[in-house]
């Protein structure tokens, strides 16, 4: 079984937010297999469900972003999951826009939410599905532009991007994360996140 959590805030609020990618694609995962994270537990809102032919659940931390680590590590006590089966969707600064990649380990890259998982876990060997959301303007507060819609142009997009990294996810649960990772792991600036044959970064270290 896999534990695959999607980071965000929650609230109506934060529901559209470049910092909510997480919950969209959790969604997402949720709608394919005709279920919905509604259950409450430990934190969180979870649904179990099958990926693939994999049991999964499913999970949206319900503390603010930067307290996610509590709800990560009760449910993996709960549900007893090894860290390696653990995936954590969450958006990525240092990706640009389009660019969805999957990660084993490394740094938490400034991201709040996944530092806070690091602690709490006391590890970092979970997966990481990184949804790129790319940097601010110059001038642009940070904290301001995570907790900020996607523009016009981006939100076109988004709907298509959500399922790519469903995708990924997916490929993580049935196939592994070296087989995401030779799929997923493309350089890949202005194509849509899409392919590009000859430019796999399966080693990616990046954080």
């Amino acid at each position: 079984m896999h534990l695959v959590l999607g980071l965000g805030n929650p609230g109506g609020r934060y529901r559209h937010n470049r910092h909510n990618v997480g919950f969209m694609v959790i969604d997402r995962l949720a709608r394919r297999a005709g279920a919905a994270c509604d259950r409450k537990l430990l934190g969180a809102l979870v649904a179990k469900v099958e990926l693939r032919g994999e049991d999964v659940v499913l999970a949206q931390p319900q503390s603010f972003m930067n307290l996610s680590g509590q709800p990560t590590a009760s449910l993996r006590g709960f549900y007893k999951c090894p860290v390696e089966r653990i995936v954590v969707v969450h958006d990525e600064l240092d990706l640009p826009f389009g660019d969805v990649r999957v990660k084993l380990g490394g740094g938490h890259g400034g991201h709040n939410g996944v530092r806070d998982i690091q602690a709490k876990l006391g590890e970092n060997g979970f997966v990481r599905v990184r949804f790129g959301i790319g940097r601010p303007p110059a001038g642009r507060d940070t904290a301001n532009y995570v907790l900020s819609d996607f523009t016009g142009d981006e939100a076109a997009q988004l709907d298509e991007l959500v399922d790519l990294a469903a995708d990924a996810v997916e490929t993580v649960v049935s196939e592994g994360v070296q087989a995401a990772m030779n799929r997923f792991n493309v350089r890949s600036t202005g194509r849509g996140g899409r392919p590009d044959p000859g430019s796999a970064d399966s080693a990616s270290t990046e954080s």
